[in-house]
């Protein structure tokens, strides 16, 4: 199965890309028992920003856009730049940043899965490398300073809404649905779900809870 690529403006790309890059700043800037440097909370925020894309294009054996474009490390720099400098801003404007990041982890999911169509890749890994662009920026994020990952433990839907997303994706995109249609559909059910996620608490459930109902359910 073959497909399209769901391409976007370079400006919506680089926006994107940005908003990554400033929360990852964000994060590394508030965690101040780690002292971590300028020059760290700037590496982490680029981590972040770019992370997702540079995962997708070599899991694609294909060369990293970000490399081949003069704009993608400059504006991700800046941005991270930004967050760390105006982080009580940004932590003012957090409900805003929280949805412009829905709406990126769905962006990410689409152009990555439409991106794995596109080179050849069977539905169920166009699905994951997908998902991987639209949340590996986190994990890079948790890698790199150490931390648990934060896709492994209870907390906000955004794997399971870049999934859905990316699965949705492949499904209208088999049934012969245009693919700008089929990734802004994409894009609307990642953001909403990532959304209710964080509105509602919506999460997966532990698995300690799990054991404990098998114990449950056998006595």
């Amino acid at each position: 199965m073959s497909s399209a690529l769901f391409v976007i403006p370079l400006w919506l790309d680089l926006t994107a890309v940005a908003i990554g890059a400033i929360q990852g700043a964000m994060f590394a800037a508030r965690l101040t028992e780690r002292r971590i440097d300028l020059l760290g909370v700037a590496l982490i925020g680029v981590l972040v920003g770019l992370g997702g894309g540079l995962l997708r294009d070599v899991l694609l054996n294909q060369p990293p856009a970000a490399i081949f474009d003069n704009w993608y490390i400059p504006v991700a720099t800046a941005a991270a730049l930004l967050g760390m400098l105006l982080l009580r801003v940004f932590t003012r404007l957090n409900g805003l940043i929280i949805a412009l990041d829905a709406v990126t982890i769905g962006l990410f999911g689409a152009i990555g899965t439409t991106k794995a169509l596109a080179y050849g890749a069977p539905v169920v890994p166009a699905v994951f490398v997908g998902v991987l662009s639209a949340v590996g920026g986190s994990i890079l994020r948790d890698v790199a300073l150490n931390l648990p990952i934060a896709l492994m433990h209870v907390g906000s839907l955004y794997a399971i809404a870049a999934t859905v997303g990316a699965a949705l994706l492949v499904v209208l995109v088999a049934l012969g649905v245009n693919v700008i249609v089929a990734g802004s559909a994409c894009v609307v059910v990642t953001t909403l779900i990532r959304l209710g996620s964080v509105r509602f608490g919506w999460s997966l459930p532990e698995q300690r809870a799990l054991g404990s109902w098998k114990v449950w359910r056998r006595a």
